[in-house]
């Protein structure tokens, strides 16, 4: 029995054993190409594509935290070259250095106009309309006045919002209409000289008086100086661009047109609606009203104490 377990070995187990590698490892040639680089996606890091094919989802948070830090980043950047520029002398920054870094259209759409013989016109763009525009040949009734209803010492007035004026003034003859005792409280003034186009304007003196904007909200009194005028024929008082600049008087010509004064534009005034018929035979009537009070009216006596505007309403109705 011994034998045989001997001879078959039954009940032992079998061992593989292992065998010594022949295995040549490979030699690398100098003649074999080189590998190709592998491609890895700077958006997500994964090899195998680029950005531009970039399938992986992107998370809004995380993309956020990358915003910021990278704000950080430039904001430390910006401040290590603020810091290092002081240092520095001051360079000339002008807008041909500007539009070096930046495209010149986003450049000059925020600059104010400016007027050069030598600047080129770029995006000439076609001015939109907000009226109709009128027939040909009548564009200037499409004009419209600047008057509006104010009060000077309790007293309705005119005035005309004259932009292109460059002070502010009134004719002795309208002024003695509305203000009979304004030579006692005139001002002199030395050395001023003003004009109107070709014609010089004599000054008589300045008066200070108080202009008042009536508003159903809260009327707004302005602190002006006046100068009168002896040969101002205009009807009303001419306020110039010296107090539209001071007191901050915006015109608004967009759909309705009103004015704003000061830092309030939701308080909104008013222009007085003047007819905008253009009267073509002015001159023939003034000129018939002349020969008339030369002819007619030589031994009339008409009483002194009328003002201007009366006397030319007597006229008119004889």
């Amino acid at each position: 029995m011994e034998n045989i377990i001997t001879r078959t070995r039954f009940g032992k187990t079998w061992t593989k054993v292992p065998m010594e590698s022949t295995i040549v490892p490979k030699i690398p040639r100098e003649d074999r190409r080189p590998e190709k680089p592998v491609l890895k996606c700077h958006k997500c890091g994964i090899t195998s594509y680029l950005a531009n094919t970039c399938t992986k989802k992107t998370n809004i948070n995380e993309g956020q935290v990358i915003e910021e830090v990278q704000c950080t980043e430039e904001k430390e950047e910006s401040d290590l070259e603020s810091a290092v520029s002081e240092d520095r002398p001051v360079e000339d920054y002008s807008i041909e250095n500007i539009t070096a870094f930046f495209e010149v259209t986003e450049v000059h759409t925020h600059l104010p106009q400016y007027s050069e013989d030598c600047h080129n016109l770029i995006n000439i763009q076609n001015s939109r309309m907000c009226r109709p525009k009128p027939a040909r040949g009548k564009g200037y009734t499409a004009g419209a006045s600047c008057i509006t209803s104010i009060l000077i010492n309790d007293i309705k007035a005119k005035v005309n919002l004259d932009t292109g004026a460059f002070c502010t003034c009134v004719g002795k003859d309208y002024l003695q209409g509305i203000l009979p005792g304004w030579k006692n409280h005139l001002l002199p003034i030395e050395g001023i000289e003003f004009s109107i186009a070709s014609t010089n304007m004599y000054p008589l003196g300045r008066l200070d008086t108080n202009l008042v904007f009536p508003h159903p909200a809260g009327s707004v009194r302005m602190k002006t100086e006046i100068m009168v005028m002896d040969n101002c024929t205009s009807q009303h008082i001419i306020l110039g661009n010296d107090y539209s600049n001071i007191y901050g008087i915006d015109i608004n010509n967009h759909k309705d047109r009103y004015f704003t004064i000061g830092e309030n534009k939701k308080q909104k005034f008013s222009f007085s609606n003047m007819p905008k018929q253009i009267s073509m035979v002015s001159s023939k009537k003034d000129t018939y009203k002349e020969e008339f009070v030369a002819n007619q009216l030589v031994e009339a006596q008409i009483n002194p104490s009328l003002s201007p505007n009366m006397r030319n309403e007597l006229i008119d109705v004889l």
